[in-house]
């Protein structure tokens, strides 16, 4: 074969210099994977030695040379103007007749001698390394039919090699420009205009967590995606049991998807045109359950082929419904990350919301927003600026190094702007819908990344605290030690805390901002009355036919995220715990709850959960956790039933587990109670024998101990936890646990706002102390000074 072209069936990475590494991955798995059952449409690629003959045949080598040494490398001032001089050189050079003869026999041989449908995408012979993506800093171009068309759009490859980004990108990373070389990778076309496509990470891309798939896909072509021009559907796949079969998507979000790019009509010459995507597209999963686990395999298998994590794109034949995997490239930021080296950013003050989005990157920004329409109207652009726009493409690289934050109205977390900023280690909060209208340009703003997954922008200037911790530095105590957690969002990133998993997962919290509604205005929403409830309800839960399937979902989803977050280590999730009052405000709540003087003390916890006022709800919480533990596998799950008064009490709700599928003993099911109710601790004994083991709740045990309503402001000064008859009754919970051999731990905050708390509780010999995250780390401390206190009172 002429050393102009490669046909994929004879490229390997190996020929990475020859063909770049997108062309030389494409041959790769078109070659190693297909017969695992990857598909990979077929295609060829021009050689780099082809590039360089096109640049001697038009003698333009040596004047791109002298263009590109005009560069000013201080302030790029001059970028925009050597870049187009350079693409003007490459646009204005011939093809050789046998350069052109050998691109369109392989076209001809790829179409089968018909005029089909291809695209065609660049590949430089440096990209795609450990430490340089090159994402989108070459052109691509789809839809491209008939032979004079291709060569046109293989010569724009050429040329896009000098776009001001790439020349930019190529400055940053220490590339020479006469050593890069471009390769053309010509590929069938995926009728995605017609089916769908998206991005993939094989590890989650904001923490590094490398556990989970994350799939994001939009309907149509890519692009939009890609450029961040409408919010896609998101998916998370946990890998672990990918691999055990079980059904590993542990959260599915739907995105607006607005746009539909397809292909554009010949007659404006167009090769792409963008749609409005019809309203129930929009309110529909661009993918299928079965969709979105084989591509999570496929990717699998392309991230254990590489033996790294992967960045990967997808497309949907809307002709043939087949799916195609049409690009991998290694995930590059967070390669030689050190996880032992965590940065904790915390806001010291609250602020008013102005809008909110995708969260990039954990950091906080203090600065001044500067909004732009384009990147032509950035001037002087400093760390101190934080540019504000409509949406970020490939021609915004430049200017991104120079800022200090990005705010975007629309794109995902698989956006171009998410990926170039996670790079650059710019904070960046992407999707948000009204950014450019709700944030006034030149006023102080701040821009935080550092609670979770959400990004939030402040009207004003406020204060954050910023410390450097060493993971390594810290030895775990005999004692266990775990989180108490509530929000999904951070569960991904609190992972690489030390930990020995999750004593309290509060469940209320996924309740309240997940789901929302009522459980009992569910599963009786035909009884509502309240019409502007039941419109509420129904746009709400659109999709589902079913109305109790969208509680299970989303209460399961978020179940699962922290789960899977710190799997195998156990989770200890607690049955909801809201008080009458916090029901009540919950979307149709008012309906179904009674109004009670003390709610505190009243129809709370396990009471609920067999009375007829609301077991129907809770037998949607035990749909949502057998999901979680049966469908999902994560069988690292524990049930806990908090504020169970009697004996009696508690095995009327183990029974009424065990008729909603989850009976205690089986894949392994331990169910927990809390004891914060004297009757928990003077029976603790018998309490053993219906539940698998003990979580001391601090709070309610020293309000029932005391007599002291823990809400109350008059009595505040009253409640300690530090009190001689509350620490009576741990120490009597924590013996009698001893006795039994159950397992007991403790949640609360006095652990690590009090050492000698702590030394208390060690003393005692409890089993684990379970901590808020922000005072995980000083508990640990002051449990490990404790446990070396006691050794050495024991040699004494």
């Amino acid at each position: 074969m002429a050393a102009n072209i490669k046909y994929f069936n004879e490229i390997k990475m190996a020929d990475v210099p020859t063909v770049g590494g997108k062309n030389a991955s494409l041959g790769e798995m078109y070659n190693q994977l297909t017969q695992q059952g990857v598909r990979v449409p077929d295609g060829f690629a021009t050689t780099a030695e082809a590039f360089w003959k096109f640049l001697d045949e038009n003698s333009i080598r040596r004047p791109l040379q002298d263009i590109l040494s005009k560069l000013d490398t201080e302030t790029y001032a001059n970028l925009g103007e050597i870049g187009q001089k350079a693409r003007n050189l490459i646009l204005r050079g011939s093809f050789s007749s046998t350069f052109s003869k050998e691109i369109t026999e392989a076209y001809k041989r790829l179409c089968d001698n018909t005029e089909c449908a291809v695209a065609v995408r660049s590949s430089a012979t440096a990209e795609d390394l450990p430490t340089a993506s090159f994402a989108g800093q070459h052109d691509t171009f789809l839809n491209i039919s008939g032979e004079k068309k291709l060569l046109e759009a293989v010569k724009k490859c050429f040329a896009s090699l000098y776009t001001d980004r790439a020349i930019k990108y190529r400055d940053d990373k220490g590339f020479k420009h006469n050593e890069v070389a471009l390769s053309v990778g010509v590929q069938q076309m995926v009728r995605a205009d017609k089916g769908c496509s998206g991005v993939g990470f094989t590890i989650e891309p904001e923490s590094g967590f490398e556990n989970v798939i994350l799939l994001s896909g939009v309907w149509g072509l890519g692009e939009n995606i890609v450029q961040g021009a409408v919010n896609p559907d998101e998916f998370y796949v946990f890998k672990p049991t990918l691999q055990m079969g079980k059904n590993p998507i542990i959260q599915k979000k739907m995105g607006d998807k607005k746009l539909t790019m397809i292909y554009g009509k010949s007659k404006d010459g167009a090769a792409t045109a963008n749609i409005h995507t019809p309203k129930p597209k929009q309110r529909q999963f661009v993918l299928s359950d079965q969709e979105i686990i084989t591509l999570a395999k496929w990717a699998s298998l392309i991230e254990q082929h590489y033996e790294k994590p992967m960045d990967i794109e997808w497309a949907k034949d809307g002709l043939t419904n087949e799916l195609f995997i049409i690009q991998a490239r290694p995930e590059t930021v967070h390669q030689s990350e050190n996880k032992n080296l965590h940065i904790e950013y915390k806001l010291k003050e609250k602020g008013n919301v102005i809008t909110k989005g995708n969260a990039v990157g954990s950091k906080i920004k203090v600065g001044i927003p500067t909004l732009l329409k384009s990147p032509k109207e950035a001037k002087n652009l400093t760390p101190g600026h934080i540019i504000v726009t409509d949406t970020i493409t490939p021609d915004w690289d430049p200017l991104l190094k120079q800022s200090g934050g990005i705010i975007t109205n629309k794109g995902g977390r698989t956006s171009h702007a998410a990926i170039v900023a996670r790079e650059l280690g710019v904070p960046a909060i992407v999707g948000c819908g009204n950014a450019t209208t709700n944030i006034k340009d030149g006023e102080p703003i701040t821009l935080s990344c550092a609670q979770g997954k959400t990004g939030y922008v402040y009207e004003e200037e406020l204060t954050f605290d910023e410390k450097e911790i060493d993971f390594s530095n810290i030895s775990m105590p005999r004692t266990e030690a775990k989180m108490i957690l509530a929000d999904p969002e951070n569960a991904f990133q609190l992972s690489y805390y030390p930990n020995n998993g999750v004593g309290l997962l509060r469940m209320e919290f996924i309740i309240t901002h997940s789901v929302k509604i009522h459980p009992m205005a569910l599963v009786k929403f035909d009884e509502l009355k309240n019409a502007g409830v039941i419109r509420k309800i129904e746009k709400m839960t659109h999709g589902y036919q079913n109305k109790a399937d969208y509680f299970i979902d989303h209460l399961s989803q978020g179940i699962a995220t922290i789960a899977a977050a710190f799997y195998p280590k156990e989770v200890i999730v607690r049955l909801s715990d809201f008080k009458t009052n916090e029901y009540a405000n919950l979307i149709g709540g008012t309906g179904f709850e009674p109004d009670e003087e003390n709610p505190m003390l009243g129809f709370r916890g396990a009471a609920r959960y067999y009375s007829d006022l609301y077991k129907e709800g809770f037998a949607l919480e035990c749909a949502a956790i057998k999901k979680v533990r049966e469908t999902m596998g994560l069988d690292n799950l524990k049930v806990m039933v908090p504020f169970c008064r009697t004996l009696e009490e508690g095995k009327k709700v183990v029974e009424i587990m065990k008729e909603n599928g989850l009976k205690r003993g089986k894949n392994g099911l331990e169910v927990y109670t809390m004891i914060e109710i004297p009757s928990n601790v003077i029976l603790a004994d018998e309490f053993a024998k219906i539940f698998d083991g003990f979580s001391i709740g601090s709070n309610d045990l020293t309000q029932l101990t005391l007599g002291i309503d823990r809400d109350s402001e008059i009595m505040g000064k009253l409640f300690d936890e530090n009190d001689a008859a509350a620490k009576k009754m741990i120490a009597m919970a924590i013996d009698s646990a001893r006795q039994t051999g159950t397992k007991i731990g403790l949640c609360g905050q006095a652990p690590s706002d009090f050492p000698e708390f702590a030394a208390f509780l060690v003393e005692k010999g409890i089993d684990s102390i379970s901590f808020n995250p922000d005072a995980l780390l000083q508990g640990i401390e002051n449990i490990n000074k404790a446990e070396v206190d006691l050794k050495s009172e024991a040699l004494a």
